[in-house]
C-alpha cells in the first residue's frame, strides 16, 4: 500500500511539474506565437504545409475540423490493418521480419488498429510474438504521435469552441495536427529517446538473443 501511495504521489508532482512548464509554452504553440524552438522548427513546419498543400492562415468550420480529424482516423485504421495482415509478405523480411513472424490474424489486427488509431492502446497481444519490426515502427509507433496529436487537437478545438462561440471557424485541423507534432511530442520524444539512449535501451535490427 506505501508503494502504491508513493508512486501515485510521484506521478501526480511529476504531471504538476511539466503542466507548469509547458503550460505556458503550449499556449504559445496553439495561439501561433514564437516560442523558444522556432527559429528551429519554423521552417520544418511551413515545409510540412507545402508537403500537405495546407493553407495556414485558412480555418475550418466545426464541420470541417470533424471531418478532417474522422478521416485521419478512419485512414490510419485501415493503413495499420493492412500493415499488420501483411507483415510476412512486406520487402525486407531479412531486415524487419527475421525472426519470421507470420501475418497477425484478422480478429486482433483490427482490434490493434482502432485501439491504436484511438489512442486506447490496448495491447491484446506480445509485441515480439506477434509484431515484426517494421509493424512495430510504422504501424505501432507512428500512432503514438498521430493518435495522441489527434486527442490533443480534439481536446484544443473543444476549448476553441467555447470561446469563439460567435465565430463561424475553429482553427485548422492541419495546422493544430502539424504543430503538436513539430513543436510538443517531436521535443518530449528526442529527450526521453536521449534519456533512454543513456540508460542502456538501445534499438536494433537483430534477431531475437537468447540467453
Amino acid at each position: 500500500m506505501g508503494a502504491q501511495i508513493a508512486g501515485f504521489v510521484i506521478t501526480f508532482i511529476a504531471v504538476f511539474v511539466a503542466a507548469w512548464f509547458l503550460g505556458g509554452y503550449m499556449f504559445k504553440v496553439f495561439r501561433g506565437q514564437r516560442t523558444v524552438l522556432s527559429p528551429v522548427l519554423r521552417p520544418v513546419e511551413r515545409g510540412c504545409y507545402r508537403v500537405m498543400g495546407v493553407d495556414e492562415e485558412r480555418e475550418q468550420s466545426w464541420i470541417g475540423y470533424l471531418v478532417a480529424m474522422l478521416l485521419v482516423t478512419v485512414i490510419s485504421v485501415l493503413f495499420t490493418y493492412v500493415l499488420l495482415r501483411l507483415q510476412d509478405r512486406l520487402p525486407f523480411q531479412a531486415q524487419l521480419n527475421p525472426n519470421h513472424l507470420p501475418a497477425v490474424p484478422a480478429d486482433l489486427s483490427l482490434n490493434t488498429a482502432i485501439s491504436f488509431s484511438t489512442n486506447t492502446n490496448w495491447q491484446n497481444y506480445a509485441g515480439e510474438q506477434s509484431m515484426t519490426y517494421l509493424s512495430q515502427m510504422l504501424a505501432l509507433a507512428f500512432h503514438n504521435w498521430l493518435s495522441a496529436a489527434t486527442g490533443v487537437a480534439a481536446a484544443i478545438v473543444l476549448g476553441r469552441g467555447f470561446v469563439r462561440q460567435s465565430s463561424e471557424t475553429i482553427g485548422n485541423f492541419w495546422k493544430d495536427l502539424v504543430r503538436i507534432n513539430i513543436y510538443i511530442l517531436l521535443p518530449i520524444s528526442i529527450v526521453g529517446a536521449l534519456f533512454l539512449v543513456s540508460q542502456g535501451c538501445i534499438q536494433n535490427l537483430n534477431p531475437f538473443t537468447s540467453y
